[in-house]
């Protein structure tokens, strides 16, 4: 009698073992193995010391591996989970962009408002016709140029009122950092709050996005991956970009730093459609906003609202994401992409060592992300065979 109950016992947790395992996506082995070739090859080609790669869909991780160390010395520690990586131009599409949307979205600002509703300091200087949303798809006609060490927002706010524009607004894109200089400074005078502690309050504490933070310090610093300074020598803690740094470390185009973990919460949110695990962070009409193509020019560059969806930067893309994916990279080493037909994000963090070849570290994104997609391609197949599916927004 013991026996037959044990055994129904059994067959019972055997069975619920079964129906769950059906639930989770089987991860192919060799797919894994590829992703592992691929980074191994890029340490051992000194394009970077280590780094995470991190594949997910819209209910969460699939695939996390870290490999390498945090700088470049043999002695440096291990790349974790946990390492905290500058993630430079990233800051554009997980700060910035971001932040200004939620202003949009409370109505504190408009995207179409003239940019010289915010600076007065434009006034009289020819750029009436230049819009908030032009600097968010750097259609703005402005360029960069160096930055005053002495007073450095007060030069980058005088210095691009004053430029001469490199054509109309809205009809030509020319990847620009001021833009997005110009936006963190629109931020602080819209909310009353810095970029940091704005973003802090609005998303990443909702997001519990715990790790994210302009300038860390003290401990923090110590789980910081390595960039290098402008002579080659690591540093941690410290952000790379230049103009970053004259700004006091927090800008709206670089100076953020975080782990592959919160970014995996940020995406899973921008792919449900501005909520997490239940609570909303953003408008379902803000993200669709924020992720449209509203710059295209001739099929060969399209961008949405601070996201890259088709240019020469797009290296992340690789091979299977669909027309409607987009994403960004940064100039650390870090990319995300993410595909709202297919609901898959790739994550790829890196302590990077080589600056000079840029094909090889655009290949090596471009590796990671077709293999991040094949991963996935069974669970995205069968989503959109019907079981659960969640149809690409119109674009």
């Amino acid at each position: 009698m013991m026996l037959n109950r044990f055994f129904i016992i059994l067959v019972v947790l055997f069975s619920a073992l079964t129906v769950c395992a059906g639930d989770v996506p089987i991860i192919p082995s060799e797919k894994a193995r590829l992703i592992g070739k691929v980074v191994e090859k890029a340490m051992a080609d000194g394009l970077v010391a280590g780094g995470v790669v991190l594949v997910g869909n819209r209910t969460g991780v699939v695939y996390e591996t870290s490999f390498g160390r945090v700088a470049g010395s043999p002695d440096a520690l291990p790349v974790t989970s946990d390492t905290i990586f500058d993630i430079a131009s990233l800051t554009k599409v997980i700060a910035t962009t971001p932040a200004v949307m939620k202003l949009a979205e409370e109505g504190r600002i408009r995207l179409v408002d003239p940019l010289v509703r915010w600076f007065p300091e434009f006034a009289g200087k020819g750029k009436d016709e230049v819009l908030v949303v032009n600097l968010l798809t750097h259609t703005s006609g402005l360029d960069d140029f160096p930055l005053s060490s002495q007073a450095p927002l007060k030069s980058a706010i005088e210095g691009a009122a004053g430029q001469k524009l490199k054509g109309e607004p809205g009809y030509r894109f020319k990847y620009a950092d001021i833009n997005f200089i110009l936006l963190a400074e629109l931020v602080r005078r819209a909310s009353g709050l810095s970029l940091d502690r704005y973003a802090s309050e609005s998303f990443y504490a909702p997001l519990g996005m715990w790790n994210t933070c302009f300038n860390p310090g003290g401990a923090v610093a110590s789980r910081c991956a390595a960039t290098l300074d402008g002579t080659g020598i690591p540093q941690f803690g410290k952000v790379q970009d230049h103009s970053a740094r004259l700004l006091d470390g927090m800008a709206g185009h670089a100076g953020l730093f975080t782990t592959a973990g919160d970014l995996a919460a940020f995406c899973r949110m921008i792919l449900n459609e501005g909520t997490l695990n239940g609570r909303r962070v953003f408008e379902a009409r803000t993200v669709s906003q924020m992720t449209a193509p509203y710059f295209s020019r001739g099929g060969k560059v399209a961008r949405g609202l601070g996201w890259d969806i088709s240019s020469p930067y797009s290296s992340p893309r690789g091979s299977g994401f669909s027309e409607y994916s987009f994403g960004h990279t940064g100039y650390s080493g870090g990319s995300i992409w993410l595909d709202p037909e297919s609901g898959a994000y790739v994550i790829f963090l890196s302590s990077r060592l080589d600056y000079r070849h840029t094909r090889a570290f655009s290949q090596l994104r471009s590796d990671i992300s077709t293999l991040a997609f094949e991963m996935l391609e069974p669970v995205a197949s069968a989503r959109l065979d019907g079981r659960g599916a969640t149809p690409a927004p119109s674009r």
